[in-house]
């Protein structure tokens, strides 16, 4: 099979993932929140940012490696995390950490992951970063911080955009749960998509596992989402930051930030990074389009501090979208796992292909040969009315 022909583009993979997944494991993947207005905003958003292209360039060679937060990628692209990525297909965090360290990627880790961080750290090696749902007890926070460094990972993400648990109807209609809970329903979806099932069978069933790991044998149900929430619902403030900030003595960045002025005040309180995202509209349907608040936050922070981007994101155009309006390091986590999904192991890799493809054609056609020269070539009044001032490097080429 010519993949090229096959799948040229992150939605052949959707289509085929969605054929091979159950419809619990798709819609908790694909699904946002409420009328899921939010996903559409953040599509059209992107789409509204144009580039003015160039002529007579010669041949062209993009320079895509970048050095970010002391260190070096051979992409400005990485791996968001999603949480319960092996309930979405068995054997997804595995593949996906491991192809980061291949392809030298960042790979970021969730807390509820249905893998330890023991397991993936080592696969993912100087690759990987880990994201911090806060615990409620300070202890528990302490002691999933050691584990954290003592696999390997190298970055600690704190996530801030989950004040509350969000709706996402459609995930409910779907039974989503970890493990599934086997309804009629349920079990249909199973039996009916026999490769997604016969690898879960041979991987085990999936759970929120780390969580499990703090709560007393009488706490524990069924339910592995009501046990991490019993965990991680710590409703994470600025004392909370502060506290983190003095405990993880490697690089903090905060993610889910959409107003410039909580991100001038992170950075004060000692942030190394800003992350942001609307949580890929998984939580709030009436928030903004990403896209639309990173060159606002980019122009508040100034040209130094690292800025890392995702949302919506499904081709290499949108990665130079995303740059050109203050990115330095874009991350997408559907588009991996529909990778999964319709290729197992060697979806990560395809995806690859496709985003480095879709960049460097992009890229010369507005005759940029660095990361650093896109910026000029935006047409004026796209992303949000807010277009940042060229930096020679801004860390990224």
């Amino acid at each position: 099979m010519d993949l090229d022909f096959t799948y040229p583009e992150v939605e052949d993979l959707r289509r085929r993932a969605r054929r091979k997944m159950p419809l619990f494991a798709f819609d908790y993947l694909d699904s946002g929140t409420g009328r899921e207005l939010g996903v559409v905003r953040n599509r059209t958003a992107l789409d509204a940012v144009r580039f003015l292209p160039a002529s007579l360039k010669g041949k062209m060679d993009a320079e895509l490696e970048i050095t970010f937060m002391g260190q070096t990628y051979s992409m400005p692209i990485g791996v968001a995390p999603i949480g319960m990525s092996g309930m979405i297909w068995p054997g997804a965090e595995q593949y996906l950490a491991k192809n980061a360290a291949e392809k030298r990627l960042p790979y970021c880790l969730s807390t509820v992951a249905t893998k330890l961080p023991e397991l993936i750290g080592p696969l993912a090696g100087d690759m990987g970063w880990f994201q911090l749902y806060t615990p409620a007890e300070p202890e528990v926070r302490r002691d999933i911080l050691r584990r954290a460094r003592a696999a390997g990972f190298t970055k600690l993400v704190l996530t801030v955009d989950v004040p509350a648990e969000s709706r996402r109807e459609r995930q409910r209609r779907a039974h989503v749960a970890a493990p599934p809970r086997i309804t009629p329903k349920v079990a249909w979806e199973i039996m009916t998509h026999p490769e997604w099932a016969l690898k879960t069978l041979r991987m085990g069933r999936p759970g929120i596992v780390l969580t499990d790991d703090y709560l007393s044998p009488r706490q524990k149900a069924r339910d592995r989402f009501m046990n991490a929430g019993r965990v991680i619902r710590g409703f994470p403030d600025w004392t909370c930051l502060a506290a983190l900030r003095d405990e993880w003595k490697g690089d903090l960045l905060v993610k889910g930030v959409m107003d410039p002025d909580d991100a001038k005040r992170m950075v004060e309180a000692g942030v190394d990074g800003i992350w942001v995202s609307n949580h890929g509209a998984r939580q709030f349907d009436a928030a903004p389009a990403s896209i639309t608040q990173l060159p606002k936050i980019r122009a508040v922070l100034g040209p130094d501090v690292p800025i890392v981007f995702d949302s919506g994101v499904r081709c290499g155009l949108d990665v130079m979208r995303a740059i050109a309006l203050g990115a330095d390091l874009v991350m997408m986590g559907r588009a991996w796992h529909y990778a999964v999904g319709a290729l197992d192991h060697a979806g990560p890799a395809w995806l690859c292909h496709i985003m480095e493809a879709d960049l460097r054609s992009a890229m010369a056609q507005i005759g940029a040969v660095k990361l650093s020269e896109i910026t000029a070539r935006l047409v004026a009044g796209d992303g949000g009315g807010v277009v940042p001032t060229p930096r020679l490097e801004r860390g990224t080429s």
